[in-house]
């Protein structure tokens, strides 16, 4: 269903096209696919975020905001869901048309080294809320204007958001970009994160678990 907060915040400066050039993507488990890699001049964070094209892009594109993550998407860290969500969400796209923008927002927005600090505390016991706030950092620091930049940019005004998150389908819609439809993605479980999952389902107004097949890890 479409978001309906209907608030605006001040839209922001448009973006331009920096590079675009084509890569073909290859995952463990041998799915491969190629992808059209789009670079910005102008992004409002300053930050090098990516847009992946992937299949045929055409009327309202589904679309993933990937926030990175260094330990799940390369190293393949079973202490979160993010490199499963990864390869799921490049498969879905290719198969529907759209883009996957790869967002440089380590941590929720808090970095590497403060993720890992977080992760320590995480193991005396804290949830991965409260080791933010512990290290005087917030819960979620994402912000998505750069990422409603990108898709404007790419003549993307309305798109199909493959997200659980309501957070990211609703600072689009505040930044200019109409949410058609929020499509849920699948949860990856596995015993190493079946906590950090279920301390998002219960610390947010994510949809986990609500009427979404339980994928375990591999699947």
């Amino acid at each position: 269903m479409p978001h309906t907060d209907t608030a605006r915040a001040k839209l922001p400066a448009p973006a331009t096209v920096r590079s675009r050039v084509r890569i073909p993507l290859a995952f463990p488990d041998g799915y491969r696919v190629e992808a059209e890699v789009f670079t910005f001049h102008g992004l409002t964070d300053g930050a090098e975020h990516l847009a992946l094209a992937l299949g045929e892009v055409r009327g309202t594109p589904l679309v993933r905001l990937h926030s990175e993550c260094l330990t799940g998407d390369v190293f393949g860290s079973a202490r979160c869901d993010c490199g499963p969500q990864l390869r799921e969400s490049v498969e879905r796209i290719a198969e529907a048309g759209g883009y996957l923008l790869y967002l440089r927002q380590e941590g929720r927005g808090i970095g590497l080294y403060n993720k890992l600090d977080a992760y320590a505390l995480q193991d005396s016991g804290l949830d991965t809320y409260q080791a933010n706030t512990a290290l005087g950092l917030p819960e979620d620091g994402r912000d998505y204007t750069a990422a409603a930049q990108m898709l404007t940019t790419l003549g993307a005004p309305a798109v199909r958001l493959l997200s659980n998150n309501p957070d990211k389908a609703g600072q689009l819609a505040r930044h200019g970009v109409e949410v058609a439809e929020r499509v849920a993605t699948g949860v990856h479980l596995s015993e190493s994160n079946v906590r950090y999952l279920r301390t998002k389902a219960d610390g947010t107004d994510r949809t986990l678990g609500h009427g979404i097949e339980l994928l375990p890890v591999g699947a």
